[in-house]
């Protein structure tokens, strides 16, 4: 996002007053057409798969609910926060959002999303207590879970048989061991070890392992710099080892989409994925992935800081003309057990019973494995982090560009987490102003 931008999105979400009085006002697509339906916009970002799944949903529901026709607005991860920003900022957000953890009190905390606690056409009881609480901010319902799952290390089991490299136990692995089968994997399949974990949950697994957090409860920061350029030097060891890629294609696979990453094109045989993102990597790859928890420092599976994270949310824009629509199209999304057997587990587990005795007996060993990780990872998890407060959706970016100077040189470990941390601190001050 250009400086522009973020600044016209801040400006318009200042204050819950305007936030209130832009309400009203509606998104583009507001008014009825002329055979008395009315046009909801719909966005998310995924692939090949969940696009493709999203679009058979769709036309069940309008099937279903012929007056309530979907316009799809598919996009990719690296510019889909971009354009939302921007569409907000223009009063002309989608009706229907799929939001992330990292952005929900950003958008909520500035009234641009609605409380769908108090639409009726959205049945929670299914749900539990803490699937509802996921997705509150100050109050209010701000998006409901769409499933849960936990940051994992995806071993691809082509990668490892052609490097001769035997799957470590993740039961005890540190981050050295981690480090020596990344060598092992580079220098036998002539490929990369590793990919990087270059995103602010990744640093927010490490930081728990060191007894720190990526932010506080009361919407601080909640690391040392230490903490961080602990992380960062790790990175710049895994490629000094030769064991990931340089710094210039670490580059290239951030902003890649999920089928074009090194992962996805068996040009590494470790990286970093959320449980739901296996059946895609799996068919991209064309491999069987096997998957391993984080590394710990002490070799101590109950210290490596995992935990549930909601896969994503549905949320709905507080701007909406439509907002009873759109609460039954959310609703059509979590509660039915004919949309549940199409998306199956892509979106993350359901924490519904319902919805999972509905998908059992069409989970694929894919699907399967992805539970039995869940599941077994249990016992070992830790409370979950404190939701990212409001002003810190943008740090996730600040966090890539830091580490990837570190990466090509241009900065130390410890000067570049220390900026990292100015950027955090100023970017939630910032929005409390």
């Amino acid at each position: 996002m250009t400086t522009l931008t973020r600044r016209s999105a801040l400006a318009l979400f200042a204050g819950t007053a305007a936030v209130g009085a832009l309400s009203a006002c509606g998104t583009g697509a507001g008014s009825k057409n002329a055979d008395g339906s009315v046009t909801l916009r719909v966005s998310w970002w995924g692939n090949d798969v969940r696009n493709n799944q999203t679009q058979q949903v769709i036309d069940a529901f309008q099937q279903a609910h012929p007056n309530i026709k979907i316009q799809a607005e598919p996009g990719v991860w690296s510019g889909y926060w971009d354009k939302l920003a921007t569409q907000t900022a223009a009063n002309d957000a989608p009706d229907v959002i799929q939001m992330d953890l990292a952005y929900i009190a950003e958008y909520g905390g500035r009234g641009a999303l609605l409380d769908l606690s108090k639409q009726s056409q959205l049945d929670l009881s299914a749900f539990d207590q803490n699937t509802i609480k996921a997705g509150q901010y100050n109050g209010k319902l701000n998006g409901i879970s769409t499933g849960q799952n936990a940051l994992a290390v995806f071993a691809n089991v082509n990668v490892f048989k052609k490097a001769g490299v035997a799957i470590p136990d993740d039961s005890k692995w540190t981050w050295d061991d981690y480090l020596r089968t990344a060598q092992a994997l580079a220098a036998g399949a002539g490929n990369y070890g590793s990919s990087y974990g270059l995103t602010d949950q990744s640093l927010s697994i490490w930081l728990r392992q060191r007894g720190e957090q990526l932010y506080t409860q009361d919407g601080q920061t909640g690391f040392t710099v230490d903490g961080v350029a602990s992380y960062m030097a790790f990175q710049k060891k895994l490629m000094d080892a030769n064991a990931a890629p340089p710094a210039s294609v670490a580059q290239e696979d951030i902003g890649a989409p999920v089928e074009q990453t090194l992962a996805a094109t068996n040009k590494t045989g470790l990286s970093f994925w959320w449980t739901n993102q296996l059946a895609p990597l799996t068919k991209a790859s064309g491999s069987d992935i096997k998957l391993l928890r984080v590394p710990s420092q002490d070799g101590n599976p109950k210290d490596d800081g995992l935990f549930y994270k909601p896969s994503m949310y549905w949320s709905a824009s507080s701007r909406s003309k439509h907002a009873a629509e759109a609460a039954t199209f959310i609703d059509y999304l979590v509660n039915n057990t004919d949309v549940a057997k199409i998306i199956t587990t892509e979106r993350g587990f359901s924490t519904s019973q319902k919805i999972q005795d509905a998908i059992k007996p069409l989970l694929t060993p894919t699907d399967k494995s992805a539970l039995d990780f869940l599941s077994e990872i249990k016992p070992e998890l830790g409370e979950p982090p404190a939701v990212p407060p409001t002003g810190s959706s943008k740090a996730a970016d600040s966090l890539g560009r830091h580490t990837t100077d570190v990466l090509f040189g241009r900065a130390s470990a410890q000067d570049a987490a220390a900026a990292f941390k100015s950027d955090a601190d100023n970017m939630i001050k910032s929005a409390k102003k």
